[in-house]
């Protein structure tokens, strides 16, 4: 049976749909003095780069690579895949910038703008807010949202931010920077967990660029905090972020999830065939429901950790102005764990790894909380950081194995996004508790977030279900 050349002419564009539609081997097409194109069964696509004795081979054919009767993504795909992967590193590198500009400009908010501990966690309940509505809308807009559109919100929120306008007008900008952030989150982790067989290893990576920013963060913001014009740091964010969008709308121009894919070589993602919406199968999904409580408590006790530290070390440890360095050093352990215990992870396996890690921060956290060194408590910080770094990685790689195909992008949008409402949520919490008892409180808290961490883990489903 041959193939038309206007069949080849239509799919030269996409050889791999063109010979799986087949169902059958590549094959050669050859024209003989102007007749009718036919096909010869070949051994491999290679041969077909190769003039044949009857005639020249269709010169339009691409070339193809084989591996177990698989096709190969050609170079430029690769190349582009690359891309893809580095454009939504910049934005989790936004992100962890994000979150880490907060603790070292905490004590410096509540002496401009003279206010208590409760109320300068205001600004964690409006970023909390923004992340649940970005969160909440991934799952309805996760396959039809283009890529690139949730990068807008956060630069009017730091517009707003950077002439430190009225108290009420700066938190509030807090929701709208919020709610971008989760969308571009959510819709990067769903993408990314999709690239590989074992996407492990490429998440790591991924989220080692948060930890990057939320490193990079502290060192400028602990300067910034010392001016008079302690508000320009969100100028530094602003560029931050302008390049995140500029990359974005390069990078993806504003396509769809799919349409990406396609540009790579990859299948569009997997349907599912029930009635139901994709809202309702998420949310009847109990492995989902237990791993966004997971990733709640986990970035809760991350961004409680490293924004609540630094004002914890100036109090109770005597820290000076330079204690956000401090909070450089949890995030810079984040990333350096999430590249450095790589080999340990696969090791140990996922779900017993991550167990020792929670089990290892309690101690640190007991060494900090009862050992009054400021180098001490530093050092134990940082450790405390390279250990809980690769925890959040391998949870959205195990979603991969306990949530259905069709539904993994929207889930894992759902888990990442309430996650982050968690890292708003929580160091709340801390600081009303502070606002009544002091910032003494912070340990123990951290330790009781931890061990519920922990139990949340071991809930986590160890199969799929099938619908």
């Amino acid at each position: 049976m041959a193939l038309e050349l206007k069949n080849l002419s239509r799919d030269a564009e996409n050889p791999l749909e063109a010979i799986q539609s087949e169902n059958r081997a590549p094959q050669e097409l050859a024209v003989v003095d102007g007749s009718t194109p036919r096909a010869r069964q070949v051994s491999s696509v290679k041969d077909l780069a190769v003039d044949d004795a009857d005639g020249p081979i269709v010169s339009e054919l691409p070339r193809l690579s084989f591996v177990n009767n698989v096709v190969q993504p050609t170079r430029s795909q690769l190349i582009k895949k690359r891309i893809h992967f580095a454009a939504f590193c910049w934005g989790h590198f936004m992100l962890g910038w994000n979150d880490g500009s907060a603790g070292p400009l905490l004590p410096r908010i509540q002496e401009v703008y003279q206010i208590s501990f409760v109320v300068a966690s205001l600004i964690f309940v409006c970023t909390c807010i923004g992340f649940l509505i970005g969160a909440l809308s991934n799952v309805y807009l996760s396959e039809k949202m283009k890529f690139g559109k949730g990068g807008l919100a956060p630069l009017v929120a730091y517009v707003i931010q950077a002439p430190a306008l009225p108290f009420p007008v700066f938190i509030l900008s807090f929701a709208l920077s919020g709610g971008g952030v989760a969308l571009q989150h959510a819709q990067a982790n769903g993408y990314v967990a999709t690239l590989d067989h074992d996407p492990s290893t490429r998440l790591s990576i991924f989220h080692a660029a948060y930890g990057l920013g939320a490193f990079t963060a502290p060192l400028v913001a602990t300067q910034f905090a010392q001016m008079r014009r302690w508000s320009f740091h969100y100028l530094v964010s602003l560029g931050v972020g302008g390049i995140n969008l500029v990359l974005m709308v390069l990078v993806f121009k504003l396509r769809s999830k799919d349409e990406c894919r396609k540009e790579i070589g990859l299948e569009p993602t997997e349907k599912g065939t029930s009635d139901r919406s994709a809202f309702r199968q998420i949310f009847a999904l109990k492995s989902v429901h237990t791993m966004a409580a997971f990733t709640f408590m986990y970035v809760g006790t991350e961004v409680t950790l490293g924004g609540w530290i630094v004002t914890y070390i100036i109090q109770r440890r005597g820290g000076g102005p330079d204690s956000g360095y401090i909070s450089s050093g949890f995030f810079g352990g984040l990333m350096l764990g999430r590249i450095l215990l790589l080999p340990l992870n696969k090791l140990l396996g996922l779900r017993r790894v991550v167990m020792l890690y929670g089990v290892l921060s309690i101690g640190l956290e007991f060494i900090i909380w009862f050992t009054p060194s400021l180098i001490g408590n530093g050092i134990a910080v940082s450790i405390t950081g390279m250990l809980l770094g690769p925890v959040y990685p391998l949870a959205i790689s195990l979603a991969g194995s306990v949530i259905p195909k069709w539904l993994l992008t929207g889930s894992i949008g759902w888990i990442a996004g309430f996650g982050q409402a968690g890292g708003a949520a929580l160091p709340f919490v801390t600081g009303a508790i502070a606002d009544g008892v002091g910032i003494g409180s912070l340990q123990p808290l951290l330790v009781a977030m931890m061990c519920v961490m922990i139990g949340l883990w071991v809930l986590i489903p160890k199969s799929r279900r099938a619908d």
